[in-house]
Order: C-alpha cells, then sequence, then structure tokens
C-alpha cells in the first residue's frame, strides 16, 4: 500500500509539473500573438482602449504577471492577495525617471491592481514597457522574494517575455487612465477565439528562423536548425518556398493546439469548482432539512404539552 501511495504521489507531481509547464507555453504563445495582432492593427489606427487586440493583451501580460504570486503573510500569519503591481512598484522603483511615483501617487487610482493596469497603459504610452520588465527580471532577489516555484518570471521564459514587449515600442499608445478599463474589481479574462482562428499574412513573416527558435525551445517536436542555409532559388516555385509554407503551417497548427489545451484546462477548473459548489448547496439543503425536522419535532412536542394542560 505505501509503495502504491507512493507512485500515486509521484504521478500526481509529474502531471501537476507537465500541465504547469504547459500552462506557462500557453500562455507565451497567446501572448506573442497578441502583439503581433497589436502590431498589425497599429498600421490602420492609433490604438486605445476600445481595441479589443489591446483589451486582450492587458489581460495577458497581468495573468502572466500573476501567475504563481505569493500571497502577503499578514501578523496574525493569515495570507492575503496581492497584485503585480506589488512586485513591479518594488523591483522598478531603481529605474530612472520611471512612472512608479506618479502612478502611486494618482487619486483616481486606489486599489493595487487597478494601479498595475495604469503602469501597463502608462508605461506603453511611454515605450518603456519591455525597460520595466527587463530591469524588474534583473531584480532577482525580489522577484524570488514575491513569486513560488514555477512561475514565469522565474523561468527562463522570461527573456523570451522582454524581447516579445520590445516590438511595441514602435507602436503609438493613447489612454485614458480614469475609463473603465482600470477598475480593479473585474478579473483579467483572456478571449482565445482571435487566434484560434489567427493566420498569418505573407507580408508579416519576419524573422522566422528566430521565431520558430524560440517557439523549440521548450520542446525538441517544434525546434528547427539555428542557421538555414540561403536559398539558390528565390522564385515561388522554389523549394524554400514550400519548405517555409509547410513550416508555417506547422507551427500554426501547433500554436493552436497549445490554445485548445488551455481551453480544457480552464474547463476542467471551472467544472471542479461547479462540482464544489454543488457541494455546498447539498450540505446546505441537508442541513436546512435536518433544521426543519427538528423545529417540527419540537412545535408537535409543544402541541402535546398544551394539549395536556388544557
Amino acid at each position: 500500500m505505501a509503495s502504491l501511495s507512493l507512485g500515486l504521489s509521484l504521478s500526481r507531481k509529474k502531471n501537476a509539473l507537465r500541465n504547469a509547464a504547459v500552462e506557462r507555453k500557453n500562455l507565451l504563445t497567446v501572448c506573442r500573438l497578441s502583439v503581433k495582432t497589436l502590431i498589425d492593427r497599429s498600421c490602420f489606427e492609433t490604438i486605445d482602449d476600445s481595441a479589443p487586440e489591446f483589451v486582450n493583451f492587458a489581460s495577458i501580460l497581468e495573468q502572466i504577471l500573476s501567475h504563481r504570486l505569493k500571497g502577503q503573510v499578514t501578523w496574525f500569519g493569515y495570507e492575503s492577495p496581492r497584485s503585480f503591481w506589488d512586485y513591479i512598484r518594488v523591483a522598478c522603483s531603481k529605474v530612472s525617471h520611471s512612472c512608479i511615483c506618479s502612478i502611486e501617487n494618482m487619486e483616481n487610482v486606489s486599489s493595487s491592481r487597478a494601479k498595475g493596469r495604469a503602469w501597463i497603459r502608462v508605461a506603453l504610452m511611454e515605450k518603456r514597457l519591455s525597460e520595466y520588465i527587463t530591469a524588474a527580471l534583473r531584480d532577482y532577489k525580489t522577484t524570488r522574494r514575491f513569486y513560488d516555484d514555477g512561475a514565469i518570471v522565474l523561468g527562463e521564459e522570461a527573456n523570451m517575455l522582454a524581447g516579445m514587449l520590445l516590438g511595441l515600442n514602435a507602436i503609438d499608445f493613447s489612454f485614458c487612465l480614469k475609463g473603465e478599463g482600470l477598475d480593479g474589481t473585474h478579473p483579467a479574462v483572456i478571449d482565445y477565439t482571435p487566434y484560434l482562428k489567427f493566420t498569418q499574412s505573407s507580408d508579416s513573416i519576419s524573422s522566422d528562423e528566430e521565431e520558430l527558435r524560440t517557439l523549440g525551445s521548450s520542446g525538441s517536436e517544434s525546434s528547427t536548425p539555428e542557421n538555414i542555409g540561403p536559398p539558390f532559388i528565390m522564385d515561388e516555385n522554389s523549394w524554400y518556398n514550400k519548405c517555409k509554407k509547410v513550416e508555417q503551417k506547422y507551427r500554426l497548427a501547433l500554436e493552436q493546439k497549445g490554445y485548445l489545451e488551455e481551453l480544457v484546462r480552464l474547463r476542467e477548473a471551472q467544472f471542479t469548482e461547479s462540482v464544489s459548489q454543488n457541494k455546498l448547496l447539498l450540505q446546505r439543503i441537508e442541513d436546512i432539512e435536518l433544521n426543519h425536522k427538528l423545529e417540527k419535532e419540537q412545535l408537535e412536542y409543544i402541541i402535546v404539552e398544551l394539549q395536556d394542560q388544557l
């Protein structure tokens, strides 16, 4: 029995580690695609709070920075939840000419989550979001203090995140820091639908070798050689172009597989929560029925006593 329980424990631990790795990979992949959609949208208009591409990107970045974030232990031993702004405020405090103090003193923004969302917008307008993230990740001691093991910002994927955000410096953003997007009461929800039907145009295929290396760094199945030799023939019917098209289709299929896995994980979490709520409701119903039965018996006993007195 002991060996069986030990085997089950090891199996559960391996599954948990695998699920955590899949979650990290999916969040980074969808973040990379959200940056691409933002860049494509910026070619036609200025990005503001009303753009669905930005709303989705802000939700993705918020979930990445909140991934396995530790709670704050109070004097009484209770653990209160934290926001990623608590980490950014400390880790980026030494960045020169930063916006940390101005956001901390904003009058219309009170909650920690709302301040974090305001920081994302200000950093994008300043074209310094990648700089802030890089400076925060360099402070490994502070990062280690705020995050648990397995967090995205503690792994090798953190450097990929800073590189992805560097492309946003070419976009002109315009945000209102008094809008509904700063409401700290609503959680960050990612809409995966646009990325499930995402198709990359031939004009936007830039640095394909770098993207394939980035995607293949987390698994051997998607790896690609670092150096691809120059094509001998550069017409449309060359083997080089055909190979590139096959690689692009394979990469898109692999990314969509990751999105579907993430959707399944979210649905499983929702199902588990629904089951637990159902159990609580059933327990409450049983308690109410038991109380009702006891009250009925007490009333019957009182009626019998009154009849005896009469």
